[in-house]
């Protein structure tokens, strides 16, 4: 997930503003993205004032991360085909393993927008980039290797998806559920360490960067750290017989 300032929100904000003005304005649905899962809930913020059957998020199937933003008439619902993205499949040899920066470093050096590229999927022979449609004609000219890897471009593509993300088990104890001590617990590191990184802003909770040290977590949320990836937490608790608490969480591998 990627960190964003306050004057990067704001201006995220903006553009949803002038997204569901757009679409009031015209009377068609309105689309906005790809965003992350900190510019979602940025965007949900803007759209709190909007009825919830005038817009949603999607990005090309149902567990998407990067999503489009749909603001809609209430007479004129967005349909998923209506969403103006497309899946792109690249095949290469199973001997060579490509991986998500790969492709994404191949298409952004190439001059493709970050907000233009949703979720890659990537898997034995196969990867899968979920493009914004108005840049698939460009992708197919354009992109013939990744990663040193010669690769043959499959448009629209509609088979089975590589598998999304997987997730590493963690199985730990904490004094208390203070956003520090699940920090602490997470990264392996002190409770100093954790609170530093914390108070630097380099951590976010539920997506929303967070600097309050003592904040109480409770299950399920997630919690992300800058530079050391994104954990799901599912339990704090119960108690152990020491009288700490139970925390079980998984880490996005």
């Amino acid at each position: 997930m990627a960190f964003t300032s306050k004057s990067e929100d704001e201006a995220l904000r903006s553009r949803v503003d002038d997204t569901v003005r757009l679409c009031d304005k015209r009377g068609v649905p309105c689309f906005l993205g790809f965003l992350d899962l900190h510019e979602q809930a940025v965007a949900r913020q803007s759209l709190a004032h909007t009825p919830p059957d005038m817009w949603r998020f999607y990005g090309g199937y149902d567990e998407a991360e990067r999503c489009l933003l749909a603001v809609y008439p209430s007479y004129l619902p967005a349909e998923e085909e209506d969403f103006p993205l497309c899946a792109i499949g690249f095949r290469y040899r199973t001997v060579k393993a490509l991986t998500h920066r790969d492709v994404l470093g191949t298409l952004l050096s190439a001059g493709i927008r970050r907000d233009k590229v949703g979720d890659i999927l990537c898997g034995e022979g196969l990867s899968v980039a979920f493009l914004h449609r108005d840049i698939v004609p460009f992708v197919c000219e354009q992109i013939q290797c990744i990663g040193g890897e010669g690769v043959t471009l499959l448009p629209e593509y509609a088979g089975e998806l590589p598998v999304s993300r997987n997730y590493r088990e963690l199985r730990e104890t904490v004094a208390s559920p203070r956003l520090d001590c699940v920090a602490k617990a997470l990264l392996h590191c002190s409770r100093e360490e954790a609170s530093r990184l914390i108070v630097a802003g380099l951590v976010s909770v539920d997506h929303h960067l967070q600097t309050n040290v003592s904040r109480q977590l409770s299950a399920p949320c997630t919690v992300s750290v800058r530079g050391n990836g994104r954990y799901l937490i599912d339990q704090v608790g119960p108690e152990t017989k020491k009288g700490r608490l139970t925390l079980l969480a998984r880490k996005c591998v």
